[in-house]
C-alpha cells in the first residue's frame, strides 16, 4: 500500500499535477466533507488519509475505544469526490525498530499540549511521514484544532517541505458545537451542556470586538461562563492567546485566539475563534 501511494504521487508530480491532502482519523463528518471539497476545489487530484495514530494517544487516553467506521468513511469519500483513500495500517507507518519523532519546540508544550504530553510530537511525527509519503502541494486541516494547524504549518516552514498548510473554517452544528468525532461520546444531557463552549466564545469575541472590555474583564467572563454549567467536569484552559505563539495575552491585541478546552463529563472538548478587536468602537462605525 505504502509504494503503491508513493509511485502515485511521483507520476502526479512528473505530470505537473497539483494533488490536495486531507489526513484524517476517520468517524468521518461534515467538518471533513468541507476540507474535501476545499481541496478539491483547488487542486487536480485530493488524496485523503485514515489513519488512527497511537502516538498522539497518552496513557488512559481513547485510542482504543476511537471512533472506526471504515466501510461508512469510504461510502463517504466516494460521494464527496476524493479521488484516493491512503489508509495504511499501524505496522506500515510505524514498522518495527521505528526510532524516529519529530517535535516543534515550545508550540507543542502550550495550550493542549501542557495537559497532553507527547500529543504533539505524535502529530508532528505521523503529517511528516503521510507528507513524505503522499508528497502534496497544499494540505488542509480545520481551525477547530488551531494549535495542531501552527505546529504542522511551522513544521512545514521549519523543514522545507514545500507543502501549503491551509486551514479552513471550522464547521458548526446547528447550535454551534464544533464538529467532532468526539461529539459522539456525549450523552443527551452532555451534549446540550456542551454548547456553552461556542456561547461563551461568541460572547467574548463580541466583547473584543467592540472594545468594551479590557483582557481581564473578557478571560473573567469566560471562566464565569463555563462554570455556570455543572455538567462541566474541568477546566484545562479558557482565555486570550496570540495566534502565532499561543502565549497568553494580559493584553487585547489586533487578532486574538479565543481558546477553551474543557472535559465534559469523561469527554475533552475543544474549542477556539479568531477575534479582531475594531481600531475604533461598534457605536462609532
Amino acid at each position: 500500500m505504502l509504494s503503491i501511494m508513493q509511485e502515485t504521487s511521483k507520476k502526479h508530480f512528473s505530470r505537473g499535477k497539483s494533488v490536495g491532502f486531507v489526513p484524517t482519523m476517520g468517524a468521518l463528518h461534515e467538518g471533513h466533507m468541507s476540507l474535501i471539497k476545499r481541496a478539491k476545489s483547488e487542486n487536480d487530484t485530493v488524496v485523503v488519509s485514515i489513519f488512527v495514530n497511537p502516538l498522539q494517544f497518552g496513557r488512559n487516553e481513547d485510542f482504543g475505544m476511537y471512533p472506526r467506521d471504515r466501510e461508512g468513511d469510504r461510502e463517504k469519500l466516494q460521494s464527496w469526490g476524493a479521488d484516493i483513500l491512503f489508509a495504511p495500517d499501524d505496522a506500515v507507518i510505524y514498522p518495527a525498530g521505528f526510532l524516529t519523532g519529530v517535535e516543534v519546540q515550545e508550540l507543542s508544550g502550550r495550550l493542549c499540549g501542557a495537559f497532553r504530553p507527547g500529543h504533539f510530537r505524535g502529530v508532528a511525527t505521523v503529517v511528516c511521514k503521510l507528507f513524505n509519503i503522499v508528497r502534496p502541494t497544499s494540505a488542509y486541516f480545520g481551525q477547530k484544532d488551531f494549535q495542531q494547524s501552527v505546529i504542522i504549518r511551522r513544521m512545514a516552514e521549519d523543514l522545507n517541505m514545500g507543502v501549503d498548510v491551509t486551514v479552513c473554517p471550522t464547521m458548526r452544528e446547528p447550535d454551534g458545537l464544533a464538529m467532532s468525532s468526539r461529539n459522539a461520546y456525549l450523552s443527551p444531557a452532555e451534549r446540550k451542556a456542551s454548547t456553552i463552549l461556542y456561547r461563551t466564545l461568541t460572547a467574548a469575541s463580541e466583547m473584543i470586538r467592540s472594545g468594551a472590555a479590557g483582557a481581564a474583564e473578557v478571560k473573567e467572563m469566560m471562566q464565569a461562563s463555563l462554570t455556570s454549567e455543572p455538567l462541566i467536569a474541568e477546566i484545562q484552559y479558557a482565555g486570550i492567546y496570540d495566534p502565532a505563539t499561543l502565549l497568553d495575552r494580559d493584553e487585547i491585541g489586533k487578532q486574538n485566539l479565543l481558546a477553551i478546552s474543557v472535559k465534559i463529563g469523561g469527554t475533552r472538548l475543544i474549542d477556539n475563534m479568531l477575534a479582531e478587536k475594531l481600531s475604533t468602537p461598534a457605536w462609532r462605525s
